[in-house]
C-alpha cells in the first residue's frame, strides 16, 4: 500500500516542480512585457527617443538587482512569500498602463510616477527569481536548478520580445496587454495556491485578494478602449475621431470645425489647415525645375499628401512610394475624409506603394530616378537617425539620375537650428550640392528642406502647374534667404557610428518637449 501511495506523491511533486519551473516562464514573460510596455508609454507620452527606452531598461534592471539582494531577508514560508509577489507584480505592473495613460495630463511629476512603478515590477520580480530557487533548492542539484531556471527564464524572454511588437501592441494595445499579463500573474498564484497543500492555512484569504483582483482586471480589460479614449481626450484638444496602435506607431486623428489633424506617437504630422503650405514647399521648388521627369520616389509621406501634390505634373509615369507602415498607408487610401483630403492619390494607378523599410529598400533598388522626395519623421531617434546619415545618402546619390534633385525635409531651421543644417552639410559631405530653403507653415512654424543635386546648379525658372494655394516664383525666392537666427553653423556629419544628430534633435528641441 505504501509503494502505490509513494508513487503518487512523487507524481504529485514533479508536477508541483514543473509548475514551479513554468511560473519562471511566466515570471520572465510578464516581466520583460511590462518593461516594454513602459518603454512605448514614455515615447507614445513623453516624445520618441532612444533615452526613454534606455533609462526605463536601466532603470528596470537595477530594480531587479535591488529586489535579488533583498530577497535574502524574506524567511519563514517561501511558498507564501511568492504567492504574495506574484499577486502584487500582477496588480502593480498590470495597471501600470491604464494608470499611467489616465493621469498624464493630470500630475506634474509624471516621470516620477512612471518611474516609480518601472521600480516597484523590477524589485517584485527581482525578488521571485531567487526565492523560487530556494523553495526548490532541494529537489534538484543546484546545477541543474541553475539551468533549468535560467532556461526558462530565458524563452520566456525570447517570447515576449517577439510577441510584443507583432502581436500584443497592434491587435491588444498597451492597456490590454498590461492588463492581459496582470491577469497571467494572478492566475499563476492561484494555480500555486491550490496546487500545494501547506497553503490550505492562507488559501482563503488570498483567494478574497486574488478574486477581485481578477473582476477589476476583466473589467477593465473590457473598457480599455474608453479608458485610452479618455486618456486621448485630455491629451488632445479636439475630438479624438480615429486612434489605433500599429506595429510600428500610434496613429491618433483629432477633428474640429477648421481642421483634422494627424498624430503619430504624439506628435502632431499635419493639419489640413495648412499641410497644402508644407507640401508644396517640399514639392513644387525641385518639380517646376524638372519637365523631363518620368519616375520619381517618395521616402516616407504614407498620408499620400505629398504624392497629391506630385500628380499635378502630368508628364509623371511612375510613382515609388516607400513608407514603412502599412496602417498608414492603408488608412489614407481606405478612409473615405482621408482619401478626400489626398486627393485619392494611393489609389492611382501611376503610384505604387511599398511597406518596408526605407534603408534596405534604397540599399537593394536600382531604379534610376529623375526626383527623390524624402519625408521622413524628425530625426528623434536613432532609428530614424539613420535615414539621414551619409551612409543613406551615398544610396540616394547612387539612385539619383545626373541632372535629377532629391529633397529631404529637414525640420525646423529656427528651433533645430543645428539639426538643419547637419542634414545640409550630410547631403553636402557626399557629394551633393545643396540648397537648403524654409517655408512657413502656422502648425510648426518656420520648417525647413533642403533640395540637392549632383553636378548643376537647381533653376528658378520652370514651369508651376495651376492651382497652387502658396508657392510661386516669389514666394520659392524669398524661401532661399535666411536671416542671421537661421543662418548656416558649423555641424558635424551625421554618421551612422555617430548618430550625431539626434543628439542636436534632443539638444535643439528639448526645451519644447512636454
Amino acid at each position: 500500500m505504501d509503494k502505490p501511495q509513494s508513487r503518487s506523491e512523487n507524481k504529485t511533486g514533479i508536477v508541483s516542480h514543473i509548475l514551479l519551473l513554468l511560473s519562471v516562464f511566466v515570471i520572465a514573460t510578464c516581466g520583460l512585457i511590462y518593461e516594454l510596455i513602459a518603454g512605448t508609454l514614455a515615447s507614445y507620452l513623453l516624445g520618441d527617443s532612444i533615452t526613454q527606452f534606455s533609462t526605463i531598461i536601466g532603470t528596470y534592471l537595477f530594480a531587479m538587482g535591488i529586489g535579488s539582494w533583498f530577497s535574502k531577508y524574506l524567511d519563514g514560508n517561501l511558498l507564501k512569500w511568492f504567492i504574495r509577489i506574484e499577486i502584487l507584480v500582477g496588480l502593480v505592473g498590470g495597471c501600470s498602463a491604464p494608470v499611467l495613460f489616465a493621469i498624464f495630463e493630470h500630475v506634474e511629476s509624471f516621470r516620477l510616477i512612471l518611474y516609480a512603478f518601472v521600480g516597484m515590477t523590477g524589485v517584485l520580480v527581482g525578488l521571485e527569481i531567487p526565492l523560487l530557487m530556494r523553495i526548490l533548492k532541494n529537489n534538484f542539484e543546484f546545477k541543474d536548478l541553475v539551468s533549468n531556471i535560467f532556461t526558462f527564464d530565458y524563452i520566456g524572454g525570447l517570447l515576449a520580445s517577439l510577441i510584443f511588437p507583432l502581436v500584443l501592441v497592434p491587435y491588444l494595445g498597451l492597456i490590454r496587454t498590461s492588463l492581459f499579463f496582470g491577469l497571467m500573474n494572478i492566475i499563476v498564484a492561484l494555480l500555486l495556491l491550490y496546487k500545494f497543500k501547506e497553503t490550505r492555512g492562507y488559501r482563503r484569504s488570498f483567494l478574497f485578494i486574488i478574486s477581485i483582483s481578477i473582476i477589476i482586471f476583466l473589467v477593465a480589460f473590457a473598457y480599455a478602449e474608453k479608458i485610452m479614449a479618455y486618456s486621448e481626450s485630455i491629451t488632445f484638444q479636439d475630438k479624438v475621431i480615429y486612434s489605433k496602435s500599429t506595429v510600428y506607431q500610434r496613429i491618433v486623428l483629432t477633428k474640429n470645425n477648421r481642421e483634422l489633424r494627424l498624430f503619430l506617437n504624439g506628435n502632431l504630422q499635419f493639419s489640413s489647415a495648412d499641410e497644402y503650405r508644407y507640401h508644396e514647399a517640399l514639392i513644387h521648388p525641385a518639380m517646376q525645375a524638372l519637365p523631363h521627369a518620368r519616375n520619381v520616389m517618395v521616402l516616407g509621406g504614407g498620408d499620400g499628401l505629398a504624392v497629391r501634390e506630385l500628380l499635378k505634373y502630368p508628364q509623371l509615369q511612375s510613382i515609388k512610394l516607400i513608407d514603412l507602415d502599412p496602417g498608414m498607408t492603408s488608412l489614407f487610401t481606405h478612409n473615405q475624409m482621408l482619401a478626400q483630403l489626398n486627393n485619392h492619390s494611393l489609389s492611382s494607378p501611376k503610384v505604387k506603394v511599398f511597406n518596408t523599410d526605407a534603408y534596405n529598400w534604397v540599399r537593394n533598388d536600382t531604379t534610376r530616378y529623375d526626383c527623390i522626395i524624402i519625408d521622413f519623421p524628425d530625426p528623434g531617434n536613432y532609428s530614424v537617425g539613420k535615414l539621414y546619415t551619409n551612409s543613406f545618402y551615398k544610396e540616394i546619390y547612387r539612385l539619383l539620375t545626373d541632372d535629377g534633385v532629391v529633397v529631404v525635409q529637414s525640420t525646423s531651421p529656427y528651433i533645430g537650428r543645428r539639426s538643419f543644417w547637419c542634414i545640409d552639410h550630410t547631403l553636402a559631405s557626399v557629394g551633393f550640392l545643396t540648397m537648403p530653403y524654409h517655408a512657413y507653415v502656422p502648425s510648426f512654424g518656420e520648417w525647413g528642406y533642403v533640395m540637392a543635386t549632383k553636378n548643376h546648379s537647381w533653376r528658378n525658372d520652370g514651369q508651376l502647374p495651376a492651382g497652387l494655394k502658396y508657392i510661386n516664383a516669389a514666394t520659392i525666392r524669398d524661401m532661399m534667404f535666411f536671416p542671421p537666427d537661421m543662418c548656416e553653423v558649423n555641424t558635424d556629419i551625421n554618421r551612422l557610428n555617430n548618430q550625431v544628430l539626434v543628439h542636436y534633435f534632443e539638444t535643439d528641441w528639448g526645451p519644447y518637449a512636454h
